[in-house]
């Protein structure tokens, strides 16, 4: 099967993927690569070089919030927590990219 990286995404769509998974609880970068790696069967391949930049982003956005603490390797490791304002951006996120389904969906329809 076939993997995806971020730029096959379309724009702001890992945004709202990684606001989605911290909806889950805090989770440090790996662990947010791998839920969405495992919930898309292997077809969302996050990689280092996207990911952190976009968590980057989202905390400069105070839609994230990042603390230390320790994975599960106990090694350390930086947690990102989503805050009351990105559980706002979230819903507009996922009405936009509702939006923006249901317009893709019609070109796709016509002939």
């Amino acid at each position: 099967m076939g993997t995806t990286d971020n730029s096959d995404l379309l724009p702001g769509t890992l945004d709202l993927l990684i606001l989605k998974t911290l909806t889950r609880g805090a989770q440090h970068g790996y662990g947010i690569a791998r839920h969405l790696a495992t919930v898309s069967d292997d077809v969302l391949q996050v990689g280092e070089s996207s990911l952190y930049p976009a968590l980057q982003r989202l905390r400069l956005n105070g839609w994230v919030k990042a603390s230390w603490g320790a994975s599960e390797n106990n090694r350390r490791a930086r947690f990102y927590a989503l805050t009351a304002t990105g559980r706002k951006q979230l819903t507009r996120e996922r009405h936009e990219f509702g939006r923006m389904v249901l317009a893709i969906h019609k070109v796709l329809g016509t002939s």
